[in-house]
């Protein structure tokens, strides 16, 4: 029986590929010492999977970004806007990813969004109607080949020409995108010919959009793009890579694709595995079936019984020479190395006992493939014990359950999700109440964090730093902010979370129910690493977390200062959960703790309450037909932590990158006063579909582009918010960036802001507001 992993997470133990990439950026290190880094992570990577056992290791899994910004780049996708800098391939690779703006070249980022329901960023795609394709970037066949060059044959990886198309846009009307296939393909094809030509036995093409809802042209393109494909190459063996979610109805069309094996996740839908061993057309076949039973999305330690169940039922069907074990996913979503966890004041080892991180699935995988194989299943039988062990204790630890939390959620009534007066009557209090200016400025909630603050947390984590002495040097960066923003003329205030490591992370370790890791960092987007926080059990919050930190910066000015929370549904999505009881529950139960600091921040004279709630769509099922029951009780778990506030405390909330059309009546049943969103790379198109709903409440459509360095002008702002006129009405627009400035430099923040100022100042004369 043999394994096979989908993906590495590619940022290093120590995040070395951050560090390069950030020092590259700076121009502190050179484009050759950024390339060294990267292959050096690559070849630490295949020598990791070579020495755990597995037998198909990928290449071309390996990104300085982001995968799908790699594919634009190898079909020679490339807007007309970066022509210019096709001569340096790395240039152009990160001005399509951050924008680049110098030496008389000023070049707006290609919009970034979610990849499907996880927090790992991609790069749009951008598609015209006479859209060219050409073979540009050589990685793959390169990565190969270097994989090669230190004796590991690898198994190529690449997302497939449907897939590829689905996740990008439409830059123009008239067009449908997956019409563009006939150009694509061609490309492709010359991409697959030359990794065969180079000796790639088995090349796995990741087809994720076959478990979402395709139409029948999305169908047909899947059957010809295949077809297609084998003429050209009949004797290349190829994995059809699916995950997130089941096949569903797309299960006959996935089967009958002229593939060698396909690949399912049976962590997120276990029940369909046994409708491909029903499905007679597969078992009539040659085909492998690839069973992703190791979760690539999450920490816990595989329950070695339940899965070898699984195998068992599999190969009593199809047998053992079809069928091979690997993770769900790419494990790219999980952090490096268990290993190197060794503080037990963060991380207990009765609960580090519980997991696995990258490394440790590897294992899993190759130790589940030899406990299935009756010759070597006695080997590995002390695995099997020790693994029914930790199983066990976990399931009957006293550390997970408090009564006092499950009944508090229990008991829960109706009028606990709902504020005393509906908007329309709010919005008129608030406003004689704030006396905020028209169109006010504001900023999302956190400050560059520079080196320095970072060193502040550092020292005091070392013990270099008393308590005091760092919550004294936090309170003076925050009176330089608050100092700052007065002279800058913005209109509602931040505190900047100058002490806090992450905005879910930080909430983490003032929760109950929560661990930690010193190094379980996973990528978020190109240099962007975060550390999700781990929820283990029942969540409660033993007292303020953030109400000293808003109440000093609200003291030191008369302007209205905003308090800043993470909200439940992002605490939870962005946090490893624990899966033995429904996301629902711990969702309300967070939900809870966070209801509780609003209610303390309101009391100590907040009058704003920011609870971010950007991953409220990135938790959609990836069906429609699960939608409503989730977004039932994710809208429920942010009523719940916003509605225990009197109608003058005004309640903001931030959604990054989302496509809100097919739920936009439930953002609005969310009910916050202030809605900020993300839209400056969309040129304000994600507006659209708060004007076609008419929403209600009212809305700050940021302006500017963060994630970018680029200073936009005051002009470009001006120009998008007269766009965000034309369907917003003048009394419920706000004029802010369209997310945190933790990641930017005081410089460039300080431009931007002053441009943005100025555009508000501009907008509040030419605009006459009726109220």
């Amino acid at each position: 029986m043999r394994t096979q992993n989908l993906g590495y997470t590619r940022i290093g133990n120590k995040r070395e590929l951050k560090k390069a990439s950030e020092a590259f950026w700076a121009g502190k290190a050179t484009q050759t010492e950024l390339l060294e880094t990267a292959a050096q992570i690559r070849l630490k990577n295949w020598q990791i999977q070579k020495n755990a056992g597995i037998d198909l290791i990928p290449s071309n899994d390996f990104s300085l970004y982001d995968l799908v910004l790699d594919m634009s780049l190898t079909v020679g996708a490339i807007p007309e806007r970066y022509q210019a800098l096709q001569n340096n391939e790395l240039s152009l690779y990160f001005a399509m990813a951050r924008g680049v703006q110098k030496e008389g070249i000023d070049i707006s980022a290609m919009e970034m969004t979610k990849w499907f329901d996880t927090n790992y960023h991609y790069i749009v795609p951008e598609f015209i109607k006479d859209q060219q394709f050409s073979y540009f970037s050589k990685k793959a066949v390169n990565q190969f080949n270097e994989a090669k060059s230190v004796g590991i044959l690898t198994k190529p990886v690449i997302i497939g020409p449907v897939s590829y198309l689905l996740v990008g846009k439409e830059k123009e009307s008239g067009f449908n995108r997956i019409d563009l296939l006939e150009r694509l393909l061609p490309v492709y094809i010359e991409v697959l010919k030359e990794l065969f030509g180079a000796g790639a036995e088995w090349i796995q093409i990741d087809e994720p959009y076959l478990v979402m809802d395709l139409s029948v042209d999305e169908q047909i393109a899947f059957q010809k793009a295949y077809q297609s494909i084998r003429e050209v190459l009949p004797q290349q063996k190829f994995i059809i890579a699916t995950y997130f979610e089941d096949l569903g109805e797309n299960t006959n069309l996935a089967i009958s694709l002229p593939v060698d094996c396909l690949h399912i996740d049976l962590v997120r839908a276990p029940h369909q595995l046994d409708i491909i061993l029903d499905n007679s057309s597969f078992k009539n076949s040659n085909k492998i079936l690839s069973l992703g039973v190791v979760d690539g999305r999450n920490i816990w330690k595989n329950d070695f019984t339940n899965s070898l169940n699984t195998i068992l039922k599999a190969t009593k069907v199809l047998g053992s020479n079809r069928i091979w074990i690997a993770p769900s996913c790419s494990l790219l979503h999980t952090p490096c190395d268990l290993d190197l966890e060794k503080d037990e004041a963060t991380l207990p080892a009765e609960i580090k006992n519980w997991m696995a991180f990258a490394k440790q699935k590897l294992s899993e995988v190759v130790t589940l493939a030899h406990l299935s194989d009756s010759t070597t299943a006695k080997k590995y039988f002390t695995h099997l014990s020790k693994n029914q062990v930790a199983i066990g204790q976990r399931k009957v630890s006293a550390k997970i359950h408090k009564p006092q939390v499950k009944e508090r959620v229990k008991v829960l009534q109706e009028s606990d999700f709902n504020r005393d007066n509906a908007f329309e009557i709010r919005q008129e209090t608030q406003t004689k109440a704030l006396k905020l200016p028209a169109f006010p400025t504001t900023t999302i909630g956190s400050f560059p964090q520079t080196t320095e603050i970072r060193q502040l947390r550092a020292r005091l984590k070392k013990g270099e730093l008393t308590e005091e002495a760092y919550n004294q040097l936090i309170e003076i960066e925050i009176e330089k902010s608050v100092r700052w923003q007065e002279d800058l003329g913005i209109d509602v205030l931040v505190h900047g979370e100058f002490e806090r490591n992450d905005m879910v992370e930080y909430f983490g370790e003032k929760l109950s129910g929560y661990v930690f890791t010193q190094n379980g960092w996973v990528q978020s987007y190109g240099s962007r690493c975060v550390k999700p926080p781990i929820i283990y059990g029942d969540v409660e919050r033993p007292e303020a977390m953030t109400v000293r930190w808003s109440a000093l910066a609200q003291s030191k000015t008369n302007k209205l200062m905003k308090g800043m929370l993470t909200g439940p549904v992002t605490i939870l999505q962005w946090s490893f959960v624990r899966d033995d009881q429904s996301r629902s529950e711990t969702a309300f139960q967070i939900g809870l703790a966070i209801r509780d600091e609003v209610q303390d921040l309101e009391k100590a004279g907040i009058k704003l309450i920011q609870i971010d709630e950007p991953a409220i769509r990135e938790g959609l099922p990836l069906r429609k037909s699960k939608w409503n029951e989730y977004l039932q009780w994710a809208v429920n778990a942010f009523r719940l932590s916003a509605a225990g506030v009197a109608d003058e405390t005004q309640i903001h909330t931030h959604m990054c990158y989302s496509e809100f059309n097919d739920i936009i009546e439930h953002i609005a049943a969310m009910d916050a006063d202030v809605i900020t969103i993300e839209t400056s790379r969309s040129q304000m198109e994600l507006l659209s579909a708060f004007a076609d709903f008419k929403y209600p409440n009212e809305i700050g459509p940021g302006v500017y582009d963060i994630h970018s360095p680029r200073i936009p002008s005051t002009q470009e702002m001006i120009v998008l918010l007269e766009k965000a006129l034309e369907v917003i009405p003048a009394r419920n627009l706000w004029v802010n960036p369209d997310c945190g400035l933790k990641t930017r430099g005081w410089h460039e923040t300080e431009e931007a802001l002053k441009n943005m100022i100025e555009a508000a100042k501009f907008i509040r004369k030419s605009v006459q507001i009726n109220s």
